[in-house]
């Protein structure tokens, strides 16, 4: 019992743990909800986009949404010897927030850059990058590297690297609140799937509705920016869901054999009980009761283990996958306490309902022949 109620618990706390590690990285790097202009998606360098202050305010009333964050992006030539490899800049007011400390803001001409492209060029925190941006004129710039990030989205054509939004600003010439796109992040609990769609149509009415916005930007979730993280998630639930099954059906029986036992080692007992007047039901909830117990107390047991094991990963991260394959580098475990309490109780429940079946059993023993010895 304990086995099988651990292995339901430790499924949905790596479920969980990917969900929150990819939705996670991926409102890092694109937000919930895009706000950009059509040809910012083909070329990030063509134009900027200005939202009135009316249109922000509209937006940042909507139920379910937490806030908004003006972004600048432009592809960019990193150069170590000779090494040169593209990356997009990404300008964020403070800089990096995601993988710096709490607090922490980076310094003008200062960048945050990916681990893989750590490794490509060799350098680390306090080494200079040397970053080239091609337009109408090569422009160069000499960041200082403040910190090596673990990301999510590390692919070679996905390097991200992350400035304050003023260094930006200043390369593009621009002014005011200009930038590539705006960023709308959801509040917490909202599913970047379902509330991401459901919010994307209302900002984009209300984009069109505001004369203002000249400019005719438009909205797109992240889930459509990255549809291969998100159906990945889909299998890895569904996976869960056929483990949760499994598992049930493995307890049941587990627990059908030792009813069974129990039931054989009792039908002296069951038939004396029967002939001094107790009914079937009767008997079948008093085994059906201690079938409960012993299923409460592995299930306890099993619960408490992985929860050990959570605490264990959770802060030391000894069991590593390989990023490439799993997009993370390590096995992300979160404690979901309502989806584990609802997955252990649908295998307690598909488990009792099982231990139903021998129950059957009582109604076939014969009084009489039970209290002469013949069995």
């Amino acid at each position: 019992m304990a086995l099988s109620f651990l292995v339901v618990s430790l499924a949905v706390a790596v479920s969980s743990g990917f969900r929150k590690e990819i939705r996670g990285g991926v409102r890092d790097t694109v937000g919930d909800i895009r706000i950009v202009e059509y040809s910012n998606l083909v070329d990030v360098d063509s134009s900027a986009i200005t939202l009135s202050e009316q249109t922000r305010s509209r937006i940042r009333a909507l139920p379910g949404v937490a806030g908004l964050r003006d972004v600048v992006l432009r592809a960019g030539i990193v150069k170590e010897g000779e090494t040169v490899h593209g990356v997009l800049v990404k300008g964020v007011e403070g800089g990096a927030k995601p993988y710096l400390a709490a607090g922490d803001t980076l310094a003008p001409l200062s960048v945050a850059i990916p681990k893989r492209l750590s490794a490509i060029l060799g350098l680390g925190a306090g080494d200079a990058l040397l970053t080239y941006f091609v337009g109408e004129k090569v422009k160069v710039r000499k960041f200082r590297i403040a910190a090596v990030y673990e990301g999510l989205l590390e692919m070679d054509d996905q390097l991200v690297v992350y400035a304050d939004i003023a260094d930006l600003r200043r390369l593009n010439l621009w002014e005011g609140d200009r930038c590539s796109q705006v960023e709308v992040l959801l509040a917490d609990g909202k599913d970047p799937v379902k509330d991401g769609e459901a919010l994307k149509g209302r900002i984009q009415s209300l984009l069109e509705e505001d004369p203002a916005e000249a400019q005719f930007p438009f909205t797109v979730t992240a889930a459509e920016s990255y549809p291969q993280l998100f159906a990945w998630l889909d299998l890895i639930d569904m996976n869960v869901l056929i483990l949760l099954l499994l598992m049930g059906v493995v307890a049941g029986f587990n627990m059908i054999s030792g009813l069974l036992i129990m039931l054989l080692r009792n039908i002296p007992a069951i038939g004396t009980l029967k002939t001094l007047g107790m009914r079937n039901g009767q008997l079948a909830r008093a085994f059906l009761g201690c079938a409960a117990r012993t299923m409460l107390r592995g299930l306890l047991a099993g619960n408490l283990l992985a929860l050990v094991l959570c605490l264990i990963q959770g802060t030391t991260h000894v069991l590593r996958l390989n990023p490439q394959n799993y997009f993370v580098s390590f096995v992300p475990v979160a404690m979901d306490w309502g989806y584990l309490l609802l997955a252990n109780l649908a295998a307690f429940a598909i488990a009792m309902v099982m231990v139903l079946l021998p129950l059957l059993m009582i109604a076939r023993v014969d009084p009489a022949r039970t209290v002469k010895g013949d069995l």
